[in-house]
């Protein structure tokens, strides 16, 4: 592995680190502020390792960005989105 794949792997262990660290923020906050949410990094996870000739399917990716299965995640840290989590949201165009 070369220094800049080094470096985006240890960046991408941070980054779930710190959404693990902070699971206070809720996926569509992400979702309204930032276009993307732990389950877009599932998706590009899985995405990328089909690239690599790698199958993984959603629920393993998942599982590795939440760092649990999701539904437990889910049980325990995201409470339903507010109304006005949800307008946000369907005022963005980023889906």
């Amino acid at each position: 592995m070369n220094k800049q794949t080094e470096i985006e792997a240890a960046v991408l262990r941070r980054l779930l680190k710190h959404l693990d660290d902070n699971k206070s923020v809720q996926n569509i906050d992400l979702m309204n502020l930032a276009g993307f949410c732990r389950n877009c990094l599932s998706k590009w996870y899985m995405a990328e390792a089909e690239q690599q000739g790698v199958k993984v399917d959603y629920d393993q990716a998942r599982e590795y960005v939440y760092g649990e299965p999701y539904d437990a995640w889910k049980a325990k840290y995201q409470p339903p989105a507010t109304v006005e989590q949800l307008a946000a949201f369907n005022a963005t165009s980023v889906k």
